[in-house]
């Protein structure tokens, strides 16, 4: 069989990106191999996909694939890495024909996988949640022997759920502590601004409408106009109105401060987990 994608994780990110490949015929299914090893996953993902499934890691690595993406748990790293040791020593094909590895473990550095894929393209990534949407936030770094077909690759995959941009490793943690855990902070926010609609009188349904609304709502002002948030903030304070009231209330409270140690906290906490 001739494959192209060997992807090995049938979860839901894995899932993810291969739905949004299939779609965009950046792959056809036939040119893909999914190891995952749940049975009734198995089954989901080749009646879903058409793609060919298997439980055997090792199956991905083939003459003709073309990536190999990990999208696994990261405690069975080690366990994988050991998988594919006899696989790697036995390749003889050049550097050029070689697979891109890309791997979305989180705090598995770019010197771990280059260790297990000795010789191979590796791209570390993190993608976010919002991904499983098509709306998601990747952040990408290349290892030591990736060229630029192999970023423009990474690059083409990503965009298929959402928008990428490439960073050193040494951000990776602050790439976490924003994007990867931002979709969270966004969540409690759209919660707190239903919750206040709903003590202002609100019934629950519409305040969470409302709520939802306005953050996708201004997110997507923000992302096509590219103005700056601090422009929009202003045109929509008016002087002695109610949003200045609002702001005001919010920066006692210390609403900004509280974002900004937010994203340290959790940049800091990844750090300590890549340890």
């Amino acid at each position: 069989m001739t494959i192209k994608f060997g992807l090995i994780g049938g979860g839901v990110m894995g899932e993810t990106l291969l739905s949004r490949l299939i779609a965009r015929k950046i792959y056809q299914p036939s040119d893909v191999l999914v190891s995952e090893p749940q049975i009734s996953r198995q089954g989901f993902l080749e009646d879903q996909y058409g793609v060919k499934v298997t439980a055997d890691n090792r199956l991905v690595f083939t003459p003709t694939t073309e990536v190999v993406f990990l999208a696994v748990k990261p405690q069975v790293f080690s366990a994988l890495a050991q998988e594919f040791a006899d696989v790697i020593a036995t390749d003889s094909k050049p550097l050029d024909s070689k697979p891109l590895v890309i791997s979305i473990l989180a705090g598995v550095t770019l010197n771990q996988l280059e260790a297990a894929f000795p010789h191979l393209p590796v791209i570390r990534a993190m993608p976010n949640t919002p991904a499983t949407v098509g709306a998601g936030m990747t952040a990408i770094c290349p290892g030591a022997y990736t060229k630029a077909n192999h970023h423009e690759t990474a690059k083409r995959l990503f965009s298929a759920v959402g928008e990428v941009v490439e960073v050193s490793e040494n951000l990776m943690d602050a790439v976490t502590g924003l994007s990867g855990s931002g979709p969270a902070y966004v969540a409690l926010l759209v919660e707190a601004l239903a919750d206040g609609g709903v003590a202002a009188g609100l019934p629950r349904a519409i305040a969470n409408q409302l709520a939802l609304q306005t953050v996708l709502g201004t997110a997507k002002l923000l992302h096509e106009t590219k103005i700056h948030p601090a422009e929009l903030k202003d045109r929509v304070t008016s002087p002695g109105g109610t949003t200045i009231a609002g702001v005001a209330q919010l920066e006692r409270a210390g609403f900004r401060s509280a974002l900004i140690e937010a994203v340290k906290a959790a940049t800091i906490r990844s750090q300590e987990l890549g340890k």
